[in-house]
């Protein structure tokens, strides 16, 4: 291990950018380390995406941060390994990656399940990390008590349901359109930038996994509560009406926890709005920092 961390290191030094496979939990993950700064910070995908939907949003952190981006498993250019992966597979991945290549203490950023997944490490293994920031993550079960989200949250199991078929069908972009459409607001899915829908009915078949997963989108307020360190819990005024209320359970619920709204942003902000929300996380970890 050492051996890698000390190549690893001398990668970084002659090239702004490294990458490679390494095997945590007995599966290989790809990943990318980009970035001349000092501080590290990892970004975390959410489902039906992999590691190039933080494409848009890296250039902009690079010179601030040595930033990790990596596939989590089954994703990507990541190994699939057999049986049904879940949410506990994907922190404990997180966790082993961090350890690894010798990161901790580590600033962290999710998206959407890759939200919830950094939710999950902050409960687990707060060691590693000097602070969180999470964008519109799951938590679905904190609305069970709100007659505003109710119709909402019956559809999604129809709705997963429907997507799985055509998944399994062999439709992926017709599976990835109704999940955009359907889960996260119409007219959405034309909005995106070409690269990002590829990269969403690409890895579609990949998230067969965490639709089957219940506790994929769950969170339990006990596993945060004691996390005191910073945290930045982020959304979008035209995201889906889910998300606003999670992040207000979250922020009431956690004792550091900062909000940002993001006007005409919704679910994807790394493609919507890349450098708003790279100088939001910018400006977030030097205020915690300096």
């Amino acid at each position: 291990m050492a051996d890698e961390k000390d190549d690893l290191q001398k990668k970084h030094a002659v090239s702004k950018d490294s990458t490679g496979m390494v095997t945590v939990n007995g599966v290989r993950l790809a990943y990318e380390i980009h970035g001349t700064g000092h501080i590290p910070l990892v970004m975390v995908h959410g489902g039906f995406e992999s590691r190039r939907t933080w494409d848009w949003v890296v250039p902009h952190l690079a010179d601030s941060f040595r930033v990790l981006t990596y596939d989590q498993r089954g994703y990507g250019e990541s190994e699939r390994p057999g049986g049904q992966s879940n949410i506990r597979d994907h922190v404990a991945d997180l966790a082993a990656l961090i350890e690894h290549l010798g990161l901790s203490p580590v600033w962290v950023v999710g998206q959407s399940s890759g939200g919830t997944i950094v939710l999950r490490l902050a409960g687990e293994r707060a060691d590693l990390l000097r602070g969180i920031i999470a964008h519109e993550p799951g938590g679905s079960n904190l609305l069970a008590d709100d007659p505003a989200t109710a119709q909402m949250l019956e559809r999604i199991p129809q709705l997963f349901a429907q997507v799985i078929e055509r998944i399994k069908s062999g439709d992926h972009a017709g599976a990835a359109e109704q999940f955009v459409e359907e889960g996260l607001g119409k007219g959405l899915w034309a909005k995106f930038p070409p690269e990002f829908r590829q990269d969403v009915i690409e890895n579609t078949p990949s998230s067969l996994d965490g639709l089957n997963d219940p506790e994929d989108d769950f969170v339990d307020l006990e596993w945060i509560r004691g996390f005191t360190r910073p945290t930045l819990l982020t959304f979008g005024d035209q995201t889906a009406p889910i998300y606003p209320p999670i992040i207000t359970r979250l922020a009431e619920t956690m004792p550091s926890a900062e909000v940002q709204e993001f006007t005409g942003a919704g679910h994807p902000i790394q493609a919507e709005q890349p450098e708003d929300f790279a100088e939001a996380i910018n400006a977030f970890v030097r205020r915690h920092t300096e």
